[in-house]
């Protein structure tokens, strides 16, 4: 059981652990903050991406099997991302990561239920969400702690140790029969989704240094997308047996569904891709701080988790969905009010708040998307639910940050055509300024870059907030059902 959770802890682990140390991989590695984003966007999406081979490959080598080479998979790339030297290295290590880890999730909950008796499926689930939510918890303190007593290359490192003693734990413990099913795989359909998603992926991460669509690259990328992704409806809706089953677009409940978890996983990785940069770069924080006051979300997650899970079976899904939508929608409005005069008591009020939303939706999007789909299709479902969040997650990242650096350039702009001698306000606030000194036009640009940029990260936060308003509808959509056998 150990073994198990540690190897789901440690995938959890690294979705955040790497976010807090971002300002420091981006000074060691010379990029721009879209540039070193992907390394939070290049683990999110191969991990969805790769998350519905995992029940294929169980039945074709083993639970155990699959087990043992994520984990040592996962291990190998996390110490290959830690001796890298270069952006496009971190990238791509963080890529294998991504897809080594993939199965952790998936796999360790059917193990799970698998070592335990039908009457402690209840506790040892309680014990398994707590093992993998803890990891988004413990990740911004361990992440600030190593990255401030070492270096960022530990963020990585210290899965090494915890990777090798989950192998031989994974090889001495785990016993019992390996179940081995000869299904196939649409490996059309599937390949066509990574590369649709992937292209999609690139685009919105290339697109604000390359100039979007006055770049060739940009509309290759776009195009392949789109044909990709025309190309896997044609094929699931002609193919015997496609990789993503056409019944599952036809109920309600699982769009909804759906939609409503691109959000969740939205907020939940796009917010704290804003906030450690923020935090390290304006505010000036140590990396140890930005765990400290980003930790409260995950706390707000768990305590969220264990209450809904108990309300479900009271009080109608719907609610704690509309629930945990305005509490993530208030507590990015709160971040909305940020400034650089304040002190951290506001952001760690709203990301706990946040974190309360964030688990009052998890439980019952899961819910609402299983609510009334057969049980013939539950695999895919799960699978697709999965790619949903990490999709909407990596997009999310991608979209806000070249919102973020666009209203930057705007404000700048907008802030710098009024710094000029005919303007009284300049000659009332800043008396006998020297446009001539070079020392002087310096420093009133840095003050003026550092105004623009906090300008622009409130104007994301406003956008995350009116966008959780918006989806609010969707809960209407919903409807309870029996679930269909």
């Amino acid at each position: 059981m150990l073994a198990v959770l540690t190897g789901a802890f440690m995938t959890q682990l690294d979705v955040t652990i790497a976010n807090v140390a971002l300002p420091h991989m981006q000074a060691s590695t010379s990029s721009s903050r879209e540039q070193i984003s992907w390394v939070l966007t290049s683990y999110i999406i191969m991990a969805a991406t790769f998350t519905p081979l995992s029940g294929w490959l169980a039945g074709r080598i083993g639970r155990r099997m699959v087990m043992v080479i994520s984990v040592a998979g996962f291990t190998a790339a996390s110490a290959l991302c830690g001796m890298a030297q270069t952006l496009d290295q971190i990238i791509a290590f963080r890529l294998l990561q991504g897809i080594m880890g993939s199965a952790l999730v998936p796999i360790s909950q059917a193990i799970v239920l698998d070592i335990n008796p039908p009457e402690q499926h209840g506790p040892a689930m309680a014990l398994w969400g707590i093992g993998t939510v803890l990891g988004p918890i413990v990740g911004p303190l361990a992440g600030g702690w190593l990255t401030d007593n070492l270096n960022w290359r530990w963020v990585f490192y210290i899965n090494v140790p915890i990777g090798i003693l989950t192998v031989l734990g994974l090889l001495a413990f785990m016993r019992g029969p390996d179940v081995r099913l000869r299904q196939g795989l649409d490996m059309f359909g599937f390949g066509l989704l990574a590369v649709a998603v992937c292209a999609l992926q690139l685009m919105l991460d290339r697109g604000q240094s390359q100039g979007w669509f006055d770049s060739r690259e940009i509309w290759v990328e776009a195009v392949i997308s789109v044909a990709a992704f025309y190309t896997v409806i044609v094929h699931s809706l002609t193919s015997r047996r496609p990789f993503l089953a056409p019944a599952l677009f036809t109920d309600r409940n699982f769009l909804a569904g759906n939609v409503l978890g691109m959000f969740q996983g939205a907020v939940a990785y796009g917010v704290i891709a804003l906030l450690a940069p923020m935090l390290a770069e304006l505010m000036g924080y140590p990396v140890t701080l930005v765990g400290l006051v980003t930790a409260p979300r995950g706390v707000g997650a768990l305590l969220a988790m264990l209450l809904a899970g108990r309300l479900l079976k009271r009080v109608d899904a719907r609610l704690l969905l509309l629930a945990g939508l305005a509490l993530s929608a208030i507590s990015a409005g709160m971040m909305a009010m940020c400034s650089l005069a304040m002190d951290s008591r506001l952001l760690i009020i709203a990301g706990l708040i946040q974190g309360l939303g964030q688990g009052m939706m998890s439980v019952p999007v899961f819910a609402i998307i299983f609510a009334t789909i057969p049980e013939r299709l539950r695999n895919e479902g799960a699978a697709m639910g999965s790619l949903m969040r990490g999709l909407g997650g990596a997009m999310s990242i991608a979209i806000l940050q070249a919102i973020t650096a666009h209203n930057e350039a705007v404000t700048h702009a907008r802030l710098v055509e009024r710094l000029r001698p005919d303007n009284p306000l300049l000659a009332l606030r800043l008396p006998g300024f020297d446009f001539s000194s070079t020392r002087a036009v310096a420093m009133i640009h840095a003050e003026i870059s550092r105004q623009a940029l906090m300008v622009a990260y409130i104007d994301s936060f406003w956008l995350l907030c009116v966008v959780g308003v918006a989806v609010m509808p969707l809960v209407l959509l919903v409807r309870p059902a029996k679930r269909v056998k």
